[in-house]
């Protein structure tokens, strides 16, 4: 398993992480045993960042982790923990919480789900717009003093927002959507993540599932599965988005990989201080995803893939409006 460093005061970890959110209902029903199995298989094979979020199944997920990582070494594996989403039962969205008291009671909740002592990269998971940002980092901060975590990250915020909490304290990573169909952060953000020192975990990379090159015409996302409101896959927009997949395969194919592993390589090539999150909730989508670090991409290979997706030929927003107003960068 490649390394990479996130930032120049964040952890060493794998150049592949495990996004554990669709172990807990955001595609739709999940297998329990078949998530932990995955778990343990990313481990296994040399995986060492899993992320997660408190309100992922409203703590299904982290309780579901710590069962997975039972007996595992601590200093094995990475812990990075999202907070700060409000939600009431049946998951009815009604913002964020980024209060100072509000991120230690968050954070003692996560310690106790997850069976441990500490958190590696802890990081609000999206920004409060009544709470300055240097309030927030601040909490953290105070708990990284205190022991309890190791790294602040930020997630879905804009170049403004990082230069304010970086200010406060060394930010060793920021987590957001970044993929061939997802690119907003080019322009700005990642020029400023590089000029600070920060990584990037790039979640998404798959586009959902969108471009992984096993979403076909005329599926439809089931019960529980978030997709069914994503705009990217309505029908207005999913034919012409899957037009662009079967552009990707005809490079795959000629590279003898999948459009998966292609994608996935393509997110992994656009830097060392970029971290692919890949949301396998199965073994056998971790399996097709690990050989992407094998695929090497020449320049030929770039500009074919570039002219098969350019920046911005995908259709829809990458959330729907209720969700994008709270985003830092759009699409």
């Amino acid at each position: 398993m490649q390394t990479r460093t996130l930032g120049k005061t964040g952890p060493s970890t794998s150049a592949l992480g495990l996004g554990a959110m669709g172990m807990s209902g955001a595609y739709g029903e999940s297998d329990r045993a078949e998530s932990i199995a995955t778990v343990h298989a990313a481990l296994d094979a040399g995986v060492t960042l899993v992320d997660t979020g408190d309100f992922y199944g409203m703590g299904h997920n982290e309780l579901l982790l710590a069962e997975a990582l039972r007996g595992r070494p601590r200093d094995s594996y990475q812990l990075s923990v999202k907070f700060g989403m409000l939600a009431g039962p049946g998951l009815q969205y009604f913002g964020f919480d980024g209060r100072p008291e509000a991120v230690k009671t968050f954070l003692a909740h996560s310690l106790t789900r997850l069976g441990t002592d500490y958190i590696d990269i802890y990081r609000p998971a999206r920004l409060d717009p009544a709470v300055p940002i240097e309030e927030t980092v601040g909490a953290i901060k105070d708990m990284v003093e205190a022991g309890y975590v190791r790294n602040i990250g930020l997630s879905e915020v804009g170049a403004e927002t990082i230069r304010r909490a970086h200010a406060v304290h060394p930010i060793s990573d920021l987590q957001i959507e970044y993929s061939l169909i997802a690119r907003a952060v080019e322009p700005e953000v990642l020029p400023t993540l590089r000029e600070l020192g920060i990584g990037m975990t790039a979640y998404g990379v798959l586009g959902r599932g969108l471009i992984s090159g096993h979403w076909s015409a005329g599926h439809s996302a089931g019960p529980g599965d978030h997709r069914g409101a994503s705009p990217r896959f309505t029908s207005e927009n999913v034919d012409h988005n899957l037009a662009l997949v079967e552009a990707l395969r005809t490079v795959a194919e000629a590279k003898g990989c999948t459009v998966a592993q292609l994608v996935i390589a393509w997110v992994v090539a656009q830097g060392d201080d970029i971290v692919a999150l890949v949301g396998a909730r199965s073994r056998q989508r971790l399996t097709e995803a690990l050989p992407a670090l094998d695929v090497q991409l020449s320049t030929d290979d770039l500009a074919a893939i570039e002219r098969a997706v350019p920046r911005g030929a995908a259709r829809g927003d990458r959330y729907p409006p209720v969700h994008m107003s709270t985003l830092g960068v759009g699409n």
